[in-house]
């Protein structure tokens, strides 16, 4: 991914808020995204799919760290290929290429999240190898409640 494919990955990523019933929550910006990306600190890699040079997927991840069994991996934050597109080996590649970059770089695993009524996507990691653990629940402190401890 490069700075000039931003633009194209933000309208991507509102579709695949509004797909996720999620648009309320996609808030992001080129520049807050170009910072974790490109910036002095950034920590987050990204991959795009193209057709004819547009841009119909994108792949968002980071690193994480698996406390209890000591390994290095990766987050897997976004992929989402345009609806047109899907169905197409594209989402498969960019799975492979992410846990390439990822095993050269010492990973593990490729860990991530999936909304519990989103067959589709449950049946494709699935069929890659991916285990699913349905006794993890996902919490997360943001907004107010985040302030208030990080004052």
């Amino acid at each position: 991914m490069q700075p000039d494919d931003l633009a194209a990955v933000i309208k991507l990523m509102k579709g695949f808020a509004a797909f996720e019933r999620l648009s309320k929550y996609c808030t992001t910006t080129r520049k807050r995204l170009f910072n974790v990306m490109f910036g002095k600190s950034a920590f987050v890699g990204g991959l795009v799919g193209e057709d004819s040079g547009k841009i119909i997927a994108y792949s968002l991840f980071y690193p994480n760290y698996a406390t209890f069994r000591g390994q290095r991996g990766t987050y897997l934050e976004d992929i989402y290929i345009s609806p047109t597109h899907q169905g197409k080996g594209i989402g498969e590649a960019m799975i492979r290429k992410i846990a390439k970059s990822a095993k050269r770089q010492g990973c593990e695993r490729i860990d991530f999240q999936v909304l519990d009524w989103n067959t589709a996507a449950i049946g494709f990691y699935e069929k890659l190898g991916a285990i699913r653990d349905d006794t993890e629940r996902h919490f997360k402190f943001t907004d107010k409640a985040f302030d208030r401890l990080a004052r």
